[in-house]
């Protein structure tokens, strides 16, 4: 897969997709990160990329022109176009799963007060929003989404059954681990998990996902009802 970043602030992406998972799979060839900075594709020697909004209004909106060429550019016929943004569709699992599936992702970090509404109408295939909070820019949105859909990459973690177990895999939350000493500080593992009895343990791993979505995130069983 490829993923190109179109930002204003390219050095926010060093350190958090050098390490790890990500790193891994750029190492290998599974992704391919480009981090392409907007003002790259001014003309002016200020290298200008926002101007005042028309109408008046606090803040500056980022100019059409460098966002044409620079999507115009980098686009092919397999491109998905996405925008950060808080008007966007939430993201979650089911949407990483979905992008994992596209060859090639440019992403649009917005910056300031936001874009020039033509690159939205014309450019962008999809908007994507993290939550219903406001960030200083598009960045750490991206990062999230760039990791979440790496880690859906056939070969990303090494063992593809563990993308497929985690929590929201299945539209709950995960059931819980345990690891060795079968006892700690008076502690101990549930005997179902040291039984060795498969179906059994499958199925105490299913009640106890729906035991803790139903007393953490019970918006989501209502969900999966729908």
């Amino acid at each position: 897969m490829r993923i190109d970043v179109l930002t204003l602030f390219p050095e926010m992406f060093t350190g958090p997709l050098d390490v790890s998972i990500v790193q891994r799979a750029r190492t290998s060839g599974l992704l391919d990160l480009r981090l392409i900075n907007l003002r790259d594709y001014t003309h002016d020697r200020h290298k200008t990329v926002d101007d005042r909004p028309f109408g008046g209004g606090p803040g500056m909106v980022l100019k059409p022109e460098p966002l044409f060429e620079a999507v115009e550019a980098l686009r092919g016929d397999t491109t998905r176009v996405l925008m950060m943004s808080p008007a966007g569709r939430k993201f979650d699992q089911a949407l990483a799963r979905e992008l994992a599936g596209h060859a090639h992702l440019l992403m649009i970090c917005g910056s300031y007060e936001g874009v020039d509404e033509r690159v939205r109408e014309s450019l962008v295939h999809e908007e994507i929003s993290i939550g219903d909070f406001v960030l200083t820019n598009g960045g750490l949105p991206a990062m999230m989404v760039i990791d979440a859909v790496t880690r859906l990459l056939p070969g990303a973690l090494g063992d593809d059954a563990s993308s497929q177990d985690e929590s929201f895999s299945h539209g709950l939350l995960e059931y819980p681990h345990y690891t060795r000493p079968a006892e700690f500080r008076g502690m101990k593992v549930p005997e179902v998990l040291l039984s060795g009895h498969h179906a059994e343990i499958v199925k105490w791993r299913r009640e106890q996902a729906l035991l803790r979505t139903a007393a953490k995130r019970p918006d989501l069983l209502e969900i999966n009802k729908k």
